[in-house]
């Protein structure tokens, strides 16, 4: 099983990058299952016909009890893809980060990836800020990856040096490694420049560059990613080849 979070400045396409890799690694035949860590809840629209999934958190507030069984806080999405949104708690009320954590303990009492087998896990979590709560992928052993995705932009940058610096500091727990950068490209001058040099900074590789597509938006538009909606385009492809590469050791 492959269990991979990917972080990244808030904006920056986390969502959009890894609900493609899920619709790109089920159509390469793999059980996926995607969580998402976000308080928005939008990382799974474009696997759900762009139709939103009652977060965990909204679940645990408005019913009465916890839920018995996974399929109660989940939605099955394109591909056959296992969707689960964590939430957050009321605005202003409470912490984001600890709905996260109840989330995955939630989970686990339910027995989700013993029950589930999935292939494939991939955590869509907001970079900005890696407190305790955002940090649990990789702290609690959840995850065993990190990808960062990133333009060229000066805040982007800045926010994927924090995340790298947060997985460093639990390196020599055995906790998640950081695999690489995703470089979505926003056309800034000197993009690519920028990009590889804070990567070869930190010693990471590019694994893959997401071109500007307006493919990407016309599709989302539908609910849908270019995955689904035409697998032929280079977008598409990119993300096929970015899928394979993750599923190589």
């Amino acid at each position: 099983m492959k269990k991979i979070a990917v972080y990244g400045k808030g904006g920056i396409g986390k969502s959009t990058t890894t609900s493609h890799l899920a619709a790109a690694f089920a159509v390469m035949g793999k059980r996926v299952i995607q969580i998402g860590c976000d308080p928005k809840a939008d990382s799974t629209f474009n696997l759900l016909g762009g139709q939103p999934l009652r977060p965990v958190m909204q679940y645990l507030r408005e019913e009465d009890e916890e839920p018995e069984t996974v399929e109660e806080i989940s939605r099955v999405g394109f591909g056959g893809v296992l969707c689960i949104e964590t939430g957050g708690p009321t605005p202003g009320l409470g912490c984001a980060g600890r709905g996260i954590i109840a989330t995955f303990q939630l989970l686990e009492d339910l027995r989700l990836f013993e029950t589930w087998k999935p292939d494939v896990v991939l955590y869509d979590v907001l970079g900005d800020v890696v407190c305790g709560g955002f940090a649990a992928p990789i702290r609690e052993g959840y995850a065993e990856e990190v990808l960062i995705v990133t333009s060229g932009e000066k805040m982007a940058l800045y926010a994927a040096n924090n995340i790298a610096e947060a997985v460093e500091n639990f390196a020599d727990r055995s906790y998640a490694r950081l695999r690489g950068i995703i470089l979505n490209h926003r056309n800034v001058v000197d993009e690519n420049e920028k990009v590889r040099a804070f990567a070869q900074s930190r010693g990471l590789p590019v694994i893959g560059e997401i071109p500007r597509s307006d493919e990407i938006t016309r599709f989302e538009d539908r609910g849908m990613t270019t995955i689904e909606g035409d697998p032929s385009l280079p977008v598409s492809r990119t993300f096929f080849e970015i899928a394979e590469k993750l599923l190589q050791e």
